[in-house]
């Protein structure tokens, strides 16, 4: 298949960005890396009249580590962040999602923005976003505008991003004290996308308490999830925790668990249970052992 037909535009800035995505309209699809978006116009399940290919723009990438937050541009590649050190120390959730997604070759193209805007809820980097907390950096006309990860994804493939809106950074909370961070997740091959897993932060206070537990579930809705009854659960118990308790907690009032040629419903909610319960136990012993 080929796509539809469509013009390129290469801004040499994010400020020409905006204003040609404030002059096209709802006709415009920012290109980032292309991993999710070329696929899908070569299928013709998307069509836009415009592309404009923010690729070459340097100021959207980089990495910037403070004591409280390490903040990424969108146009960072997923192949930057997997082998930057300051990550890897700063925000262990996010280094550790990285080699999961696709393989070597995706993740030398494709953006951290770029999954984040394209909003796949079985992708890695928005659970991992929704687990810690991250705001999301957008550009308009207007200026610039913060929005929190819990409000970012709207529907399946949709976020809270306007028309005229470029997503240019992400930062993420340095989380500090007795952590542990884990990401489990289920595949029927190496590189497919998951059929069910989780990506976990926790902290334990002096005497091994769960003083604070975050869930982001992946491939289980239409949308990136915040288990918040789990991570509800989960705070206040002493380790060793009830991890399988709290697994089963994480899917149990999940209404829209997807079902497909990879798996009906019921199988991937009970394979994201086990997730859950594993991803939890392996950062709590880390924790603990901090």
């Amino acid at each position: 298949m080929k796509p539809s037909a469509f013009d390129y535009h290469a801004p040499s800035s994010a400020d020409e960005v905006v204003a040609l995505l404030a002059e096209l309209g709802d006709g415009a699809k920012v290109l980032a890396g292309g991993q999710s978006l070329i696929p899908m116009l070569s299928l013709r399940l998307a069509s836009f009249g415009h592309l404009v290919d923010i690729g070459r723009i340097t100021e959207l990438a980089g990495i910037e580590a403070a004591p409280d937050a390490v903040t990424i541009g969108a146009g960072t590649t997923q192949a930057a962040i997997e082998t930057d050190a300051a990550v890897a120390a700063a925000v262990p959730l996010l280094a550790r999602a990285t080699p999961l997604i696709g393989h070597f070759q995706i993740r030398n193209r494709g953006t951290l923005g770029g999954s984040i805007a394209h909003a796949d809820p079985a992708a890695e980097y928005p659970a991992v976003a929704l687990a810690l907390d991250a705001e999301i950096e957008a550009m308009s006309p207007a200026g610039c505008r913060r929005i929190p990860a819990d409000r970012v994804f709207t529907g399946f493939w949709s976020t809270a991003l306007e028309p005229d809106e470029l997503l240019v950074r992400v930062r993420f909370p340095v989380w500090t004290g007795r952590c542990g961070f884990a990401v489990r997740e289920f595949a029927r091959r190496h590189g497919d996308f998951a059929v069910a897993g989780a990506a976990v932060a926790v902290r334990l206070g002096a005497d091994d308490t769960v003083e604070r537990c975050s869930i982001g579930l992946i491939g289980l809705g239409p949308t990136p999830i915040r288990a918040t009854r789990a991570e509800a659960a989960a705070t206040g118990q002493r380790a060793p925790i009830a991890a399988a308790d709290v697994g089963a907690l994480a899917v149990a009032d999940l209404d829209q668990v997807p079902s497909d040629l990879h798996g009906p419903a019921e199988y991937r909610r009970r394979v994201g249970a086990v997730m859950v319960a594993r991803a939890l136990t392996a950062a709590v012993a880390e924790a603990a052992d901090a």
